[in-house]
């Protein structure tokens, strides 16, 4: 099977490892326009759930990736000045560009040819394929120029954000939420190195405008973010990176192929970066690619994309849907911070997806559930009734 792949992210160099593993003879090549050392952002997250479906799928690249992982047993909430460290939620990190070279190492061992630095614009460039997959990313240029045939929405989220990084190493994720005379500014920020932290900033629209970050230079951002978040940072810098505001577009595509081609990760669809995820979602999606290829066989490339997409939707689409309600959430936070006790705001965090009930609370963390049963005493009689 020729098999072509636009991008070199993680959902593209997994299934490309995963396609080669099932068939060393498949003839497999990945284009990337960037360079081989080129990354944007910092560090990745991923949940302790998360990783169990490498583990359970592929225990060898679990093993082979999990010694380089920077963990940790718990999240903390921080409102204002006060400190909610919220048990039960394991996660792991590590920087983007460790792992993308880890991957990049892994697929070419397998006889996977990658070719960085080479731009593609239409499918022609990589010359005939038994499949075309597009792994190219939330601005897909495959997945634009048909946009009628994938059926694609696009819905831009008010909140601007901008992606940094830090030498303060911090010892779990933290979501640290700080009222400010112009409006509340949250940082997103984990260890994904000893020495290094991711650290995204975000902020409400009418916020953003107050500030006037508009008119703000690179520098001039960096120093008011610091000053913002000073007690947090304790006197380590702000580290940028092509850091720049940005609003997160939530994609959507009805039909996930056409032809021989289909769309994979981010080009499919985006997942808010606030339920740590993307790339969770990107590797099981090449994943779910592969087994449907193993199971229809490669020679009937439409059967085997009908049983990509219906076997896929059903626990992506929840996933999905999990991180738009925690879109929604972020869009009200100066409200949420302002009416909330601490504790409180850490519940309210903690379950506004809907996914986690008071239930699931008290099993991972009782100390949480019972402070907040004192302040609702309500919640503990309907979950004991």
């Amino acid at each position: 099977m020729k098999i072509r792949i636009l991008g070199a992210g993680p959902a593209g160099l997994y299934f490309a490892a995963l396609m080669k593993r099932l068939d060393p003879a498949h003839d497999i090549a990945i284009y990337e326009r960037n360079p081989k050392d080129a990354t944007w952002g910092f560090g990745v997250v991923f949940s302790d759930k998360a990783l169990e479906f490498l583990r359970a799928d592929d225990d060898a690249l679990y093993q082979y990736l999990s010694r380089h992982l920077e963990n940790w047993p718990e999240i903390t909430i921080v409102h204002n000045d006060t400190a909610i460290p919220v048990a039960g939620n394991g996660f792991a990190s590590i920087g983007r560009l460790e792992l993308l070279t880890l991957l990049y190492d892994y697929v070419e061992a397998l006889g996977v040819k990658l070719n960085f630095e080479t731009e593609v614009t239409a499918l022609s460039q990589m010359g005939d394929a038994d499949l075309y997959v597009g792994a190219n990313g939330a601005f897909s240029w495959l997945r634009t120029e048909n946009e009628a045939r994938f059926e694609t929405t696009t819905d831009w989220r008010s909140n601007r954000f901008i992606w940094y990084g830090t030498t303060k190493a911090f010892n779990s994720l933290t979501l640290t939420f700080r009222e400010t005379g112009h409006g509340v500014f949250c940082a997103h920020h984990y260890r994904y190195r000893p020495d290094r932290s991711t650290f995204l900033v975000e902020v409400e629209e009418d916020t953003w405008q107050r500030v006037g970050f508009e008119s703000m230079s690179a520098e001039e951002t960096v120093r008011y973010c610091e000053k913002v978040f000073a007690k947090d940072l304790e006197g380590h810098p702000i580290i940028s990176n092509h850091s720049y505001w940005r609003q997160f577009p939530v994609i959507w595509n009805e039909r996930w192929s056409f032809d021989n081609v289909v769309l994979i990760g981010d080009a499919l669809r985006t997942a808010h970066f606030s339920i740590g995820s993307g790339t969770r979602l990107a590797m099981e999606d090449a994943v779910a690619l592969y087994k449907a290829f193993k199971n229809a066989g490669t020679t009937d490339i439409a059967c085997a994309l009908t049983k990509f997409q219906a076997s896929r939707l059903p626990p992506m689409k929840k996933i999905w849907d999990a991180a738009n309600t925690s879109i929604d959430w972020y869009e009200q936070m100066d409200k949420l911070v302002h009416d909330l006790t601490p504790v409180e705001f850490a519940y309210s965090y903690m379950t506004r997806t809907g996914r986690v009930s008071h239930a699931d609370i008290k099993k991972r963390d009782p100390v949480l559930a019972q402070a907040y049963e004192k302040l609702h005493p309500e919640v503990a009689l309907t979950v004991h009734g």
